[in-house]
């Protein structure tokens, strides 16, 4: 994309009836470290890459705790997620102490679109250029929505969003209907696998990646650095334990193979 005479501001409409800002501000979201979340019939899991802008800086948290029940995955520009974080938990806290009950997720999802649809009317405001996957329990049970920077919100049972996510989306597509019968360290463990899916540099990490959890009879909780090793030394040996099983069959094969060359070399020998 390029800077024309159609991207000064959000309420001007090319010739193509487009809003050149909010593609922008998409754009960055797909440019941001990837995140993915999906959820069961009782827990919802979000899983982040933690991207360092150089060699010499930390990585950067993309996971936030909104409430006890409920938090956010965010790609894209950091400063506008942690502003709409912080939005998020006064409406929280305003909701807990009006009404003494947590404030149900998808309420909360909806009053985010229609912040972010108001950026897209407005002369001089521009689109907040992150997307969040929101992951909450309520009474209606465990929720996972993503906040579009154009206004828009999906529910979704898995999602992922950010740079090269689409190789965690075919993940995510292929075993999707298998999450509602698994547990929760079988969920993290196919969180973790559509994340490093999407991961050319290197290799998935405890100090690269942050998982989140929350559910019915969890109160949301961040996993990382030594809180989250067991889960990735899991994932990694499950891994390599199919590859393993696949090179043994290969090998039985071989050997059965050269077993019966050997036989019927025997007779011409003899």
């Amino acid at each position: 994309m390029f800077r024309n005479q159609y991207d000064t501001d959000v309420v001007t409409w090319s010739p193509q009836g487009r809003i050149h800002q909010i593609e922008y501000a998409m754009e960055a979201v797909k440019q941001g470290s990837a995140s993915v979340g999906l959820k069961n019939k009782t827990h919802v899991v979000l899983a982040t890459l933690k991207r360092a802008p150089s060699e010499l800086s930390a990585y950067q948290r993309k996971v936030f705790k909104v409430d006890d029940h409920m938090g956010v995955a965010m790609s894209g520009l950091t400063s506008d997620g942690r502003s709409l974080c912080r939005y998020m938990r006064n409406e929280c806290l305003n909701h807990r102490y009006v009404y003494e009950s947590p404030m149900p997720t998808t309420r909360l999802v909806r009053q985010i679109a229609d912040k972010a649809q108001v950026n897209t009317q407005r002369s001089w405001k521009r689109p907040y250029g992150v997307g969040l996957l929101t992951a909450g329990s309520d009474k209606t049970g465990p929720k996972l929505f993503y906040n579009c920077p154009s206004g828009n919100f999906y529910e979704y049972r898995a999602m992922a969003i950010g740079a090269r996510s689409q190789a965690a989306k075919t993940y995510l597509e292929r075993h999707f209907e298998a999450f509602d019968g698994c547990t929760v360290d079988e969920l993290i463990r196919h969180a973790l696998r559509a994340l490093s899916a999407s991961v050319t540099d290197g290799e998935l990490t405890a100090a690269n990646c942050t998982v989140a959890l929350v559910g019915s009879d969890t109160p949301f909780v961040i996993l990382e650095d030594d809180d989250l090793e067991p889960h990735v030394a899991a994932f990694k040996d499950q891994d390599d334990g199919a590859d393993g099983g696949d090179a043994g069959e290969m090998a039985v094969d071989g050997q059965a193979a050269g077993a019966g060359e050997a036989d019927d070399a025997a007779p011409m020998d003899t």
